[in-house]
């Protein structure tokens, strides 16, 4: 039995949302966050105290990109995946990883000195700066969806899902209000999916914090 644990709005709702897409059996454990200090049992499961983390058998994971990889591949989910044979197989890797290492990386320093951090440690500057870094990382992204309805192959997959994860998290912060006409359709489009509306409230009842938009004017 596959298990993920996981925490509203978080990456792990990347996750989530790939294995209602997949029509896999799971067992989830839902957290408040963070849950290393609201959930300390949790530390005896994830040592890092990080949501997601899933199991499925001996096989431990705690990277969201490298969950949904790992789920389309060992699965064989070819309608979520692209084949290494492919013409477009490099572009999908690109896109799925691009999500963290581009894009929610200044989100989560955004998020940090804007909400997480007491009041005293607050940093505006960092905010903003960190703000219009992520905001100027969407260039590629925006061309590409000039002319494409999807990231790769013309249909849904992995890569739109962790993508989408970073454009959704990105509205929660207030920045989508600045997000061009085609991106903001391709965001809309994401999360018309049956399967988001499925998930996207799921720990909401024990969330211990919202996500604020946050101006950067």
């Amino acid at each position: 039995m596959i298990e993920l644990w996981h925490c509203h709005n978080t990456r792990s709702l990347r996750v989530l949302w790939a294995l209602e897409e997949m029509q896999l059996e799971y067992k989830l454990h839902s957290l408040p966050f963070p849950p290393r200090f609201l959930e300390k049992s949790y530390l005896a499961i994830n040592p890092l105290g990080t949501v997601p983390f899933l199991k499925d058998g001996e096989t431990a994971l705690t990277e969201s990109s490298a969950m949904l990889l790992y789920l389309a591949e060992r699965y064989l989910n070819h309608d979520l995946s692209i084949p290494s044979t492919h013409s477009e197989y490099g572009a999908y890797l690109n896109w799925l990883f691009s999500s963290d290492a581009t894009l929610t990386f200044p989100q989560t320093l955004v998020l940090r000195y804007s909400q997480f951090e007491q009041p005293a440690r607050q940093q505006p500057q960092v905010v903003k700066d960190y703000a219009i870094w992520y905001l100027a990382r969407l260039k590629r992204l925006n061309l590409h969806l000039e002319n494409n309805y999807y990231l790769v192959d013309n249909r849904f997959t992995i890569a739109d899902i962790s993508i989408g994860y970073a454009l959704f998290l990105g509205e929660l912060l207030g920045f989508s209000k600045q997000y061009p006409q085609q991106t903001l359709a391709y965001l809309q489009r994401l999360k018309s999916r049956k399967s988001f509306m499925a998930i996207k409230d799921i720990g909401n009842e024990i969330s211990s914090y919202t996500i604020n938009p946050v101006a950067i004017t």
